[in-house]
């Protein structure tokens, strides 16, 4: 008896760091998929979406709307409170005729919850073709998601890079510790997806334009 309680915390203590070891690797091979440019700027979908939640994916898809890579735009995780028309310049060349073609949602709070909003928004619009932009560190967690929500949609990624987060992310312990935050989300994400636990669809409300 006295030799198994000895040999507990060993076994405990071996199987942990075997767990950091794995967790480490995932977190490199999650780092290789991180996108480091947009590999398709030209190809057309039936909208663009984005994925509200740090700077420069707003633009992004506004200028990708004016460019007519789609002739609709969703914003997925607006705030409630957020007028949208206040997020596009005011010398915004024809800028009322890009509001006219712009929706948004105001339900989700996380990425499982962008999925379901952008999938009930596509399905009731007949959307069989998207061109997703959100952070490029956030695109494989993104593309996880909406693949998940809506298997049916062809999804294009287009993914911006905000100025903080560096490519050789070893170097900053910011950047390091945003990845590994991610990567652990893409794990729990990935769990749920396959124990086919659903988040709860029928609490997004997706109204046809919103905010506007």
């Amino acid at each position: 008896m006295t030799n198994l309680r000895s040999g507990t915390p060993r076994a405990i203590i071996v199987a942990l760091s075997l767990l950091m070891l794995l967790w480490g690797v995932g977190l490199i091979s999650y780092a290789q998929k991180v996108p480091i440019s947009v590999t398709d700027e030209t190809a057309l979908t039936d909208a663009i979406v984005v994925l509200t939640g740090g700077s420069g994916r707003i633009d992004t898809g506004v200028e990708l709307l004016a460019l007519g890579r789609a002739s609709r735009l969703f914003i997925s995780g607006v705030a409630p409170s957020v007028n949208v028309a206040d997020l596009i310049a005011s010398d915004e060349p024809s800028r009322d005729a890009l509001l006219a073609n712009i929706s948004a949602g105001t339900e989700a709070e996380d990425t499982p919850g962008n999925a379901i909003e952008t999938a009930k928004w596509a399905k009731r619009n007949n959307v069989n073709s998207i061109r997703l932009v959100t952070a490029a560190y956030h695109m494989p967690r993104a593309l996880s998601e909406l693949r998940y929500a809506m298997p049916g949609v062809e999804i294009v990624a287009h993914p911006v890079f905000p100025e903080q987060v560096k490519a050789d992310w070893w170097r900053y312990p910011g950047t390091a510790s945003l990845l590994a935050r991610e990567y652990t989300k893409y794990l729990l994400s990935t769990v749920r997806m396959w124990l086919s636990i659903d988040v709860a669809a029928d609490e997004i409300a997706i109204p046809e334009v919103a905010a506007l």
